[in-house]
């Protein structure tokens, strides 16, 4: 009968320690992930002094673009072309953020409505 009491004893200590241990999990999950989506939002963002900003035509603000340099910007669509609904910003995922990460500027995040010489059409984000 010992045998019985000492399997319901385990039994029962094993299933409170897993309950626990699954709360403390859901919790570490639950906290680090908004801290990780707060560090995101922490990166710089890329100055126009960078050289390679520079090398790329970058404007923090599309609508200050010297369109006689860059044309690309002077062109029918140009005035629609922006960080955000170009496909090297944010992983080519479409949001409404004021900022985000560009497959160009590793480390930096770039305004939405920013714009550079690489910009190329999102299929995914609205114009």
């Amino acid at each position: 009968m010992s045998n019985t009491n000492d399997s319901r004893r385990n039994f029962l200590k094993f299933s409170g320690l897993s309950l626990l241990g699954a709360a403390a999990l859901g919790k570490l999950t639950l906290t680090s992930a908004p801290a990780k989506a707060q560090a995101a939002k922490a990166l710089p963002l890329v100055s126009e002094s960078e050289p390679l900003a520079k090398t790329l035509g970058y404007y923090s603000d599309a609508t200050k673009v010297d369109t006689k340099k860059w044309t690309k910007r002077a062109a029918a669509d140009g005035k629609t072309q922006f960080c955000n609904n170009c496909i090297l910003f944010n992983g080519a995922k479409p949001t409404t953020e004021a900022q985000g990460p560009c497959s160009l500027f590793p480390g930096k995040h770039v305004p939405a409505k920013a714009w550079c010489n690489s910009w190329a059409k999102n299929p995914a984000a609205k114009a």
